[in-house]
C-alpha cells in the first residue's frame, strides 16, 4: 500500500506541473488517423517510399510502451482500433517539449503526437514526432503490461481495465455489437417492425419469474422491472402489427451464475399466421446467419465442443427426451405421476403435493435430461402445465405447441404458438394464480388487461424469445455470462458494486 501511495504521491505531482504550465485539460487536439488506418495505408510502404512520400498524420491514444534512450525515445499508442509506435527526437521536438515528455508522461496518459511516417531499420511503421501534446495525466499506474488483467474479480468489477489491457475482451464486445446489428438487420429484411414496450409495469408477466419490485411515488402504487415483454407484443399484434421483435432488457429476481445475470437482454419477435415450427426453421437460419457473419462458418466451437448450425437440430418431444434419458423411466410410466415422484425424490428434488403430471415431467427433464443435451436441440409438447402462454395440441391437450432449443446443455430460446383463446387464457392464469398462493414465487398474476385484448381476436400467431448474452457466449466460445458483459451484476467488493 505503501508503494502504491508513492505512486500516487509522484503522480500528483506530475500533474499539478503539467497543468502549471498547460493551464487546464487540453481538448483541442485533432486526430486526423487511427492507428489501424496507419497501417492499412502504409502496410505495403518500405522505409525509403515513406520517406518520398513524406505522409504526415496527427493520432492520439493512451501510452502503452515507453522506452527511453537519451536524445531519442519510442512510445506506443493504443487508440480504439489498436496501436501503432512513435519516435520521439530531442532534435525534432526542442528541448523544451522533450524535457516535459521525459518529466512528466508515463505509460497510461492520454497524448496526441503530431508528425511524419517513417519505418524503423526493423521495420516497424512508425510516426515520427514533430509535436508532442499531453493530453491527460493519469494518476494510477496501468496493470501489469506483459500479461494484461488476469484476475477475473478485476476483469469483471473494473471492465475499463480489461478493455484497456485485453484485446481478447475488446474483441468479444465488438462481436457482440456485431450480433445485435446482425440480428436487426436479419429481422428488417423480413419485414418485422421494430418496437419499445414498457420496463415497468403494473402487473408481471409474460414469463414465470421472480419479479424486482419498485414503488411510483406520485402514483402511490408499486410497479414490477420488467420479466419480459410479451404480453405487450401480443397486444401489438392484436392492433394489426403483425411481424414485431423487440431487444430488450428484462429483469429477473434470481440468483448470479455463469449462466444468470438478473440484468439480461432478450431477443422476442412475434409473427401473426405463423406457428411454432415456422419459428423454429426461422431460429435455425437466423443462428446459420450469425455465426457466418461472426465465425465465417456455420461450424464453431465453443468450450471444446463441435457445433455445425449448417445442419438442423434434432427434435424431440418432452416425453421422449424423459424416456432417451432417464433409465428409470419408459413410455409406459412417463406419464405416471407417482413413478414421476418417485424419480425427483431418488435425487433428493424438491417435490410439492400439488404439482400435477406436467410439473413433474418439468422438473424431472431439468434435473436429468437438459444438462445432456449438448449438441443442438428442439426439446417440443411442453406441458400445459408449465406453458400458461402457449396453444394446446390438437392431438393432446395436456401439451402445448411449445420449443425449446438447447445448446450445450443451456437453453437459448423458447417459443410457442401463441394461445389465442381468452377462455382458455383466462382459467391458466386462474390456475397460475392457485400456484401463487401456494408459495410459487415465480407463478404469473392475473392480467385481466390482456384477456381483453384476446377478446378482441388475436390472429394465429407464434413468439418466440432468444437470449442474447447466451448467444453471444456461444459465439465468442466465451464460459461465463460475465465474460459478455460490460458490467456484470457482483457482490459488493473492494470497489463498492
Amino acid at each position: 500500500m505503501s508503494e502504491e501511495r508513492d505512486v500516487l504521491a509522484n503522480r500528483l505531482a506530475k500533474m499539478e506541473k503539467w497543468q502549471a504550465v498547460a493551464g487546464s485539460y487540453v481538448n483541442d487536439f485533432k486526430r486526423q488517423h487511427l492507428a489501424a488506418q496507419l497501417h492499412a495505408e502504409f502496410n505495403n510502404a518500405d522505409k525509403a517510399q515513406l520517406e518520398e512520400m513524406g505522409a504526415t498524420t496527427a493520432i492520439c491514444g493512451r501510452v502503452m510502451l515507453r522506452r527511453v534512450m537519451g536524445k531519442a525515445s519510442f512510445i506506443t499508442i493504443q487508440d480504439v482500433s489498436g496501436q501503432i509506435q512513435c519516435y520521439l527526437a530531442k532534435g525534432q521536438l526542442g528541448d523544451e517539449a522533450y524535457g516535459q515528455f521525459n518529466e512528466l508522461w508515463d505509460i497510461g496518459d492520454i497524448v496526441g503526437v503530431r508528425g511524419v511516417m517513417m519505418r524503423t531499420n526493423k521495420g516497424e511503421l512508425t510516426v515520427a514526432a514533430s509535436e508532442i501534446e499531453l493530453l491527460n495525466k493519469t494518476l494510477r499506474p496501468l496493470p501489469e503490461k506483459f500479461h494484461g488483467v488476469t484476475d477475473q474479480e478485476t476483469r469483471y468489477r473494473r471492465r475499463y481495465l480489461d478493455l484497456m489491457m485485453n484485446e481478447s475482451s475488446r474483441r468479444v464486445f465488438r462481436s457482440r455489437s456485431q450480433i445485435v446489428q446482425s440480428i436487426r438487420e436479419f429481422f428488417n429484411d423480413r419485414e418485422y417492425l421494430e418496437v419499445e414496450t414498457p420496463m415497468m409495469h403494473s402487473i408481471p408477466g409474460g414469463a414465470t419469474a421472480r419479479p424486482f419490485i419498485t414503488h411510483h411515488n406520485a402514483l402511490d402504487m408499486d410497479l414490477y422491472l420488467r420479466i419480459a415483454p410479451e404480453l405487450f407484443l401480443k397486444r401489438l399484434v392484436v392492433g394489426g402489427f403483425e411481424r414485431v421483435y423487440e431487444i430488450n432488457r428484462n429483469f429477473r429476481n434470481e440468483g448470479l451464475s455463469t449462466r444468470h445475470n438478473p440484468e439480461f437482454t432478450m431477443l422476442e419477435f412475434y409473427q401473426a399466421y405463423a406457428n411454432y415450427k415456422d419459428l423454429m426453421a426461422l431460429t435455425d437460419e437466423l443462428l446459420a446467419v450469425l455465426c457466418k457473419t461472426v465465425v465465417g462458418d456455420t461450424r464453431i466451437n465453443y468450450q471444446g465442443l463441435a457445433l455445425d448450425f449448417g445442419v438442423a437440430p434434432q427434435r424431440m418431444t418432452m416425453a421422449e427426451s424423459l424416456v432417451h434419458y432417464d433409465d428409470g423411466l419408459d413410455e409406459a410410466n412417463v406419464d405416471d405421476a407417482q413413478a414421476l415422484r418417485d424419480r425427483l425424490t431418488a435425487r433428493n428434488a424438491k417435490v410439492l403435493d400439488s404439482w400435477g403430471v406436467g410439473k413433474l415431467q418439468s422438473e424431472l427433464f431439468e434435473a436429468v435430461v437438459e444438462e445432456q443435451l449438448a449438441q443442438p436441440t428442439y426439446i417440443t409438447e411442453y406441458p400445459a402445465e408449465v406453458s400458461p402462454l402457449a396453444r394446446r395440441s390438437d392431438h393432446n391437450d395436456a401439451v402445448t405447441d411449445r420449443f425449446e432449443l438447447f445448446i450445450g446443455g443451456r437453453e437459448y430460446a423458447n417459443g410457442f404458438s401463441e394461445l389465442n383463446d381468452p377462455v382458455d387464457q383466462a382459467a391458466r392464469f386462474q390456475a397460475q394464480v392457485a400456484m401463487k398462493s401456494e408459495g410459487d414465487a415465480e407463478a404469473m398474476h392475473f392480467d385481466q388487461d390482456y384477456v381483453d385484448a384476446l377478446e378482441y381476436g388475436l390472429p394465429p400467431t407464434a413468439g418466440e424469445g432468444l437470449g442474447i448474452d447466451r448467444l453471444v457466449m456461444l459465439l465468442t466460445d466465451s464460459p461465463s455470462i460475465r465474460d459478455v458483459l460490460l458490467f456484470p451484476q457482483m457482490r459488493p467488493g473492494e470497489t463498492g458494486r
